[in-house]
């Protein structure tokens, strides 16, 4: 894995309903959301305020098991370098665990050495990980509210 971030956790929901949830990220990423991210090959954009703007690019979609994203543009206005985030790649991946299901996030080029490292794997851990949004979201079936705004 190396210093990319990742983090993961176990749900009792179908690998199915974890890819369905991962795909509704207007439901889980706090911000705006614009364009369509459940097609191969679409574009979508995130905008949290004018703190974070991000544009990513479907790469790949595998049915219960997988959901990758390439982010093309980015500006990050806290950090001195505005474009941590471009050529960095976003995965999910869902793996069934026998009756559970793991999800394992992975945000390649996310690595220690970058300026925005701190802040975006604290936002991650806030939407990602185990007790985030995302994780609520699969739970509940309800969209989150906004993770940062507390």
């Amino acid at each position: 894995m190396g210093d990319h971030y990742c983090t993961s956790f176990t749900v009792d929901q179908k690998p199915e309903a974890v890819y369905h949830a991962v795909l509704h990220v207007r439901g889980w990423w706090s911000g705006v959301v614009e364009g369509e991210t459940d097609k191969p090959g679409a574009e979508f954009t995130y905008r949290y305020g004018d703190v974070h703007y991000s544009k990513q690019r479907v790469a790949e979609l595998v049915a219960g098991e997988k959901v990758v994203w390439d982010v093309v543009d980015s500006h990050i206005s806290f950090t001195e370098a505005k474009t941590d985030w471009n050529n960095t790649r976003i995965q999910f991946e869902i793996l069934d665990k026998g009756g559970k299901t793991e999800v394992r996030f992975t945000h390649f080029g996310l690595v220690p050495e970058l300026e925005c490292y701190g802040s975006c794997s604290n936002g991650w851990r806030r939407l990602t990980a185990e007790g985030g949004n995302l994780h609520k979201l699969i739970l509940t079936g309800n969209d989150q509210a906004d993770a940062f705004a507390s």
